[in-house]
């Protein structure tokens, strides 16, 4: 289950970005949320999307200073039955308080050099607290994107 909330949030780090004041916040048990993006329907034609343009994502994470987390992303670049042309999938990443300064990190990859047919981008993010306290001591993910250059 997932929880909003205000930065820099209890125990937290303030963000590069001042217009940023929000964030998603895990819970005990393991959360992940994902979501699609039809690339058609934002307007993409085929031929563009066929020329095969760079597709970058990016997402940040953090941890609390009092507690320590786990975070993990994973980004497909998907055609139209959905299958997985290219994926981005990093190693989880823990933060622990007691030897991580948990403050705020990117992830930023770029695809390029993928072969024709892409149609969708799925993004899926989330973790949990490494300590299963009850309420929402997870990791923080937030200033998440995807971005096109066409």
């Amino acid at each position: 289950m997932w929880k909003v909330e205000e930065m820099p949030g209890d125990f937290g780090h303030d963000f590069y970005n001042d217009g940023v004041t929000k964030y998603f916040v895990t819970s005990f048990e393991l959360c992940i949320k994902r979501q699609v993006v039809d690339l058609l329907a934002e307007g993409y034609s085929s031929d563009q999307l066929d020329a095969q343009p760079v597709v970058t994502v990016e997402d940040w994470y953090s941890g609390r200073t009092d507690c320590g987390c786990t975070y993990q992303m994973t980004a497909s670049l998907l055609d139209e039955n959905h299958e997985v042309i290219q994926e981005f999938k990093p190693e989880p990443v823990t933060l622990d308080p007691e030897c991580d300064d948990c403050s705020w990190k990117k992830v930023h990859h770029s695809f390029s050099d993928y072969g024709p047919g892409l149609r969708f981008v799925c993004f899926e993010h989330g973790g949990q607290d490494t300590r299963f306290w009850d309420g929402w001591y997870g990791v923080r993910v937030t200033g998440s994107s995807v971005s096109i250059e066409v």
